[in-house]
């Protein structure tokens, strides 16, 4: 429906040109013009028409199942120390009879890290209000999206409230009365801050529920209802679900959601989101097989571009020590972008080690890190970041610090006062990856997750072999261990890899 609109506009904009000389042929254009709007609305009251219809024939009751659980290995809750390296001791290397000088042992010269070049922190962006060209009409809303200053205009035919009993009848009706609406006003408005707010999709659903919140504040059916509406306009696979009492939001996504109750169609698991981090827990529901013709997208949940919020900056001191010096690190994040990411469900862990930080809290934080590794060999670089991972952070298990399993992104591991193994391994690799330019991939034990580095130079020590390159493990969670030291209890264990930064 979008391409068709956008169609019609961009129809629009070059028969101007092409009829711009006469009355006449402005007349014609004119009376064209509104046959083709004329005949486009009806294609667009077709299609809310037959699926209304459709709504009132095709729920049958589901079974929901119970999110997926992580591994359920425990993970270790009191980390081991590596044994300290004793000193290198020089042995006389052994003469021929012949020889009157000693034979030099020859040995390749270390690899000496290359930093990549760090990129200038943008200056902060201010989103602005965007709207129609035309002046917007409607009921207005004032929006604080995670920092940024947003406003809305609403057709008021669109707030809609479910009547009970919820059955196909009431669903169906409701469908129907906010087809009756400009919806397209507001669609437009919220497509229109994609590119500012660099929003990925579950941003744009998040942003989409927010406006549901201010247009309904008291009634969270009538937000799931509002959101299903308006992510369905915008062509994705959403669904809703009824018991007696609640209205559920239900999605596909393109990652594998942990935690999240599902039901599953067609080899498709629809989700049931919350947006505000409470887990739904419906059981028995009534929902119907199929989709509104055209929305066929699923939820990409990745974050490899950081979500433009309105910075909050918060500093956090953190030392430790290598090789008898001690480093201070000032680093800063954003409380935005915490309050952001608590709203994501639990997802791969491969997500997370291909994630980003903005580059506000980024680029200070490399630029710290920087001469700390400069000239420095490649193994020494990864130790002393090792070292810094090892240390700086306090460690407790998920379990201990939430009661549940919670993956951290990259800037969350900066924010909270634990993390463990997964969260030290994913920050580990962001880090490795943006100052050394090193690949990096992460490594899944039972019950523990680590790190593993191609190196340019040959480093001994455990490793593995991915994709015809050897991977020195990197365990950012065995303190003061170096590369290729693995944990006592993974010793004999074969990890799978978790590709990182593809």
């Amino acid at each position: 429906m979008q391409k068709s609109s956008i169609l019609l506009v961009t129809l629009f904009s070059l028969c101007s040109l092409s009829f711009s000389g006469t009355a006449d042929s402005r007349a014609e254009f004119e009376q064209w013009m509104n046959q083709e709007t004329s005949h486009f609305q009806e294609y667009k009251d077709k299609r809310d028409k037959e699926f209304s219809g459709f709504l009132k024939n095709q729920w049958k009751e589901m079974q929901t199942f119970q999110g997926l659980v992580r591994d359920k290995t425990p993970k270790p809750t009191r980390l081991p120390k590596a044994p300290t390296k004793p000193p290198i001791q020089k042995r006389p290397i052994p003469q021929p009879d012949n020889q009157t000088t000693p034979l030099t042992k020859i040995t390749p010269d270390p690899v000496i890290v290359k930093i990549p070049t760090i990129k200038p922190i943008p200056a902060p962006l201010v989103v602005k209000p965007r709207t129609h060209v035309k002046p917007p009409k409607g009921q207005k809303i004032k929006l604080a999206f995670y920092g940024q200053n947003l406003i809305f205009y609403y057709d008021p035919k669109l707030k809609v409230n479910i009547q009970k009993p919820f059955n196909e009848k009431s669903m169906s009706q409701v469908w129907s009365n906010m087809s009756k609406a400009d919806y397209d006003g507001l669609l437009n408005q919220i497509n229109a801050q994609r590119e500012p707010l660099v929003l990925n999709d579950w941003g744009f659903a998040l942003l989409t529920n927010a406006i549901a919140q201010k247009v309904h504040p008291r009634s969270k059916n009538n937000q799931s209802i509002f959101t299903w509406y308006f992510m369905t306009k915008a062509g994705y696979q959403a669904r809703i679900a009824y018991d007696r009492n609640y209205v559920y939001l239900l999605m596909p996504t393109q990652q594998q959601l942990f935690g999240s109750p599902y039901f599953t169609f067609d080899k498709t698991r629809y989700y049931a989101l919350s947006f505000d981090g409470i887990k739904q827990k419906p059981g028995r529901i009534f929902t119907y097989n199929g989709h509104y013709p055209g929305a066929k997208k699923q939820l990409n949940m990745s974050l490899s571009h950081a979500f433009n919020t309105g910075r909050q900056q918060k500093d956090r001191y953190l030392s430790f020590t290598f090789k008898g010096k001690t480093h201070r690190i000032n680093v800063g994040y954003d409380k935005e972008t915490i309050r952001y990411l608590k709203t994501y469900p639990q997802m791969d862990i491969g997500l997370y080690f291909n994630s980003n930080l903005n580059q506000a809290t980024a680029n200070p934080l490399l630029r710290q890190l920087k001469p700390l590794v400069e000239g420095k060999s490649e193994e020494e670089a990864i130790n002393l970041i090792l070292r810094f991972v090892q240390t700086a952070f306090k460690y407790k298990t998920d379990q201990q610090q939430f009661g549940v399993e919670n993956y951290f992104f990259p800037e969350e591991t900066l924010h909270y006062p634990y993390s463990d193994c997964e969260d030290r391994a994913v920050f580990f690799a962001w880090i490795v990856h943006h100052l050394l330019g090193l690949q990096v991939i992460g490594l899944d034990f039972p019950g523990h997750i680590a790190a593993a580095v191609n190196f340019n130079e040959k480093v001994g020590g455990d490793g593995i072999n991915f994709k015809g390159k050897r991977f020195v493990i990197t365990d950012p969670t065995y303190i003061n261990a170096d590369a290729g030291m693995t944990m006592p209890a993974y010793k004999n264990q074969k990890p799978s890899v978790i590709q990182a930064f593809n």
